[in-house]
């Protein structure tokens, strides 16, 4: 009784999916039988994708390069000669606690004249000069870098109060190289949030041209099958059986793009990785094709089974007004 009780609808899922099949069966046999028109498509579609995997390349490569920049840019407090090391590393961990702190790196006295040493080591006079010196001219200092360009000036303002850059209530502090740095720190910062709208921008304007592209494409494949559909219609066929296989064939043809255009970006990536590293801040895009290879598969073969799919499905809509 139960089996009798379900069996209308054991019914409608055979015949669903025998529906399906048959949608299916006929987008492969389209994607096949039209070999000439399918290429043409699946070359669109590489273009498409291509300039996907473009975009993403150079969004890594724009990363690797700000944060080189970022790295490059600090705040230096300079103490006195006199300043007792304690007192210093006191400031240290205040300094620390801040947030937007990054990290704090401690140079004592001996290291910076070390550092003055190897910096002007082919400057014979000024060596001479401080040989002649009876003892280190330099102070202790402590490198600040922060987590984000914008906010050394919150960092800046918090070693301008007396209290946190004194030690024994005497200030300690020789100097405070902000005001110095704060040009190119602003500049910095600027170019991070026009890079980040510019490469959005860009980015949106590619793959909008690129849908475009693929969609005119596909309508030419439609246009061959004018004559079949035209027929499926007069026998009463649905409108998603008439769609379905062209939706099947667009799909197809961006997962064939997908995994061309993943083939070609290897041996292009491995031709430019000494060129990347070598003037791109140590960025070999070969090493993070390679290792973001599983995020590139699905973006890119993702990409081209949705692009393929929207675009075929738009394109029946509007050209045969269905």
């Amino acid at each position: 009784m139960k089996i009798f009780k379900f069996a209308p609808l054991i019914r409608k899922s055979f015949m669903i999916w025998t529906k399906v099949k048959r949608i299916a069966r006929s987008g492969f046999v389209n994607f096949w039988r039209n070999g000439f028109v399918s290429l043409s498509a699946v070359l669109v579609m590489i273009v498409t994708l291509f300039t996907i995997g473009s975009v993403v390349f150079l969004g890594a490569i724009l990363s690797s390069t700000l944060q080189s920049l970022k790295d490059k840019v600090d705040i230096n407090v300079y103490f006195v000669t006199s300043a007792p090391e304690e007192d210093i590393l006191a400031i240290q961990e205040k300094i620390e606690a801040l947030p937007e702190v990054k990290s704090v790196e401690y140079v004592s006295r001996e290291q910076a004249l070390e550092n003055f040493k190897e910096r002007h080591k082919d400057e014979q006079l000024t060596l001479q000069a401080l040989e002649e010196l009876d003892e280190n001219p330099l102070g202790a200092n402590l490198n600040i870098k922060a987590n984000d360009p914008s906010h050394y000036e919150s960092i800046a303002g918090f070693l301008e109060s007396d209290n946190v850059l004194s030690g024994a209530g005497a200030r300690i502090v020789d100097n405070v190289n902000f005001s110095r740095n704060r040009l190119a720190i602003d500049r910095l910062s600027k170019i991070i949030d026009s890079a980040d709208k510019v490469g959005f921008g860009v980015s949106i304007l590619l793959i909008v041209l690129s849908i475009i592209i693929t969609f005119n494409t596909i309508r030419l494949t439609l246009y061959i099958s004018r004559d079949e559909i035209s027929v499926m219609q007069l026998v009463g066929a649905s409108y998603r059986y008439i769609r379905g296989p062209f939706v099947i064939s667009g799909v197809m043809y961006g997962f064939v793009a997908g995994i061309i255009t993943l083939i070609l970006f290897y041996p292009l990536t491995y031709w430019f990785r000494e060129v990347s590293e070598n003037f791109l801040a140590g960025f070999n895009l070969f090493e993070y094709y390679i290792a973001n290879f599983g995020q590139m598969f699905l973006l890119i073969a993702g990409a081209g089974i949705v692009v393929g799919g929207i675009s075929s499905y738009l394109a029946v809509r509007r050209y045969l007004k269905l």
